[in-house]
């Protein structure tokens, strides 16, 4: 009975961190007016507490798990809801393809070009003091 009650008191601890990332990210959107998600704000400053040791990966470590292993359920409503809106769809089907591919190509475009200019800058680095480069 201890150890239950001991593994929902962690759940419930972890609930506890989580959401109070996702309150400070909803308190920064409020006082800076920022058109940022409060959830994305929070979900950073988690990222940046776990990278700086400020919150150890073993204090949200069992939920995170259990969220993500869960996502899909997550998107039930979405889909739901889309299945609401099937005339709007219907009717604008064109756009919206067209939207999601010009996007996904754009977006394909960004992130190749980031990738190779943080691949180039990394390298830049590394080359030793002195060394000789191709002119």
């Amino acid at each position: 009975m201890g150890f239950f009650i001991h593994n929902h008191y962690k759940m419930i601890l972890q609930f506890g961190i989580l959401f109070t990332f996702v309150a400070l990210g909803e308190v920064i959107v409020r006082l800076t007016g920022w058109p940022i998600p409060s959830s994305i704000i929070g979900m950073l400053l988690l990222t940046l507490s776990l990278k700086f040791k400020i919150v150890k990966l073993r204090h949200v470590d069992r939920l995170s798990n259990f969220l993500v292993h869960n996502l899909g359920f997550f998107f039930v409503p979405a889909g739901v809801g889309l299945m609401n809106c099937l005339g709007i769809i219907s009717e604008q089907w064109l756009p919206i393809v067209g939207a999601s591919v010009i996007s996904t190509v754009v977006i394909m475009a960004v992130t190749g070009r980031t990738h190779r200019w943080v691949r180039k800058s990394i390298t830049h680095k590394r080359q030793p003091v002195g060394s000789l480069t191709k002119i």
